[in-house]
């Protein structure tokens, strides 16, 4: 069936920041607690923030956080994020980023996001690359600590948008990650794979990828020459 809308994963799909992300945590623990916590000591790429900020709580500072040391910690790290993303040498937008966002929007297909990030910090690093224009719903961290129930956030979202309950399957997730395959076939949308990230094509496809890409300069499944009527 021809896709009616493409939910797209940030970090790693469209853009590297170059770490930013991870300086920002950083800088919100070493303000908090005095530790330079490294997120990359005890989570994996494709988690959401709330599931980032808790397991890296609890690797430096030895227990869950409360619900209020929670909202603190993510508030600090979005204060730094800002500044982390506007600085970073390593930040660049991923092959074929704007060409197939261009297109995309230009012959009038849905385009969301599905990401682990919270709202605002999706924003924050979809901005310094002028690409929040081409987005204007999603599923984020905000939403739920799980990727397949804020992936069901957003086809919820654009099934609004459009004014009809959307079958799954005219729904195109793009994700770099596992995590990212996985949150599709829960919610039963087509798993697009771009080994643009971590993660390689073998990788993605034994995660049950229904089609893999090895970068967004490739079509994407059914959308190469199709328009939305």
């Amino acid at each position: 069936m021809k896709p009616v809308a493409v939910l797209f994963d940030i970090d790693g799909t469209l853009i590297t920041t170059g770490g930013a992300g991870a300086r920002s945590w950083r800088d919100g623990f070493q303000d908090l607690y005095g530790i330079p916590a490294d997120i990359g000591r005890f989570t994996d790429a494709g988690m959401t923030d709330p599931e980032v900020g808790r397991l890296t709580f609890v690797g430096v500072i030895g227990r869950d956080p409360t619900p209020e040391e929670m909202e603190v910690l993510l508030a600090r790290r979005l204060a730094h994020l800002p500044r982390a993303v506007a600085e970073s040498q390593g930040y660049r937008v991923l092959d074929g980023v704007e060409e197939t966002l261009g297109t995309l929007s230009e012959q009038g297909y849905l385009l969301g996001l599905t990401t682990g990030s919270v709202e605002a910090a999706a924003h924050i690093k979809l901005a310094r690359a002028g690409l929040n224009r081409y987005f204007s719903f999603g599923g984020y961290g905000s939403d739920s600590t799980d990727r397949a129930e804020l992936t069901r956030c957003a086809i919820e979202w654009a099934g609004r948008i459009l004014g009809q309950r959307l079958d799954p399957q005219r729904i195109l997730i793009v994700g770099d990650t596992p995590k990212d395959i996985e949150a599709a076939r829960a919610v039963r949308a087509v798993a697009v794979g771009v080994a643009s990230g971590n993660y390689g094509e073998a990788e993605l496809r034994e995660a049950g990828a229904d089609y893999v890409l090895a970068s967004l300069r490739e079509p994407l499944p059914g959308l190469a020459t199709a328009r939305v009527s």
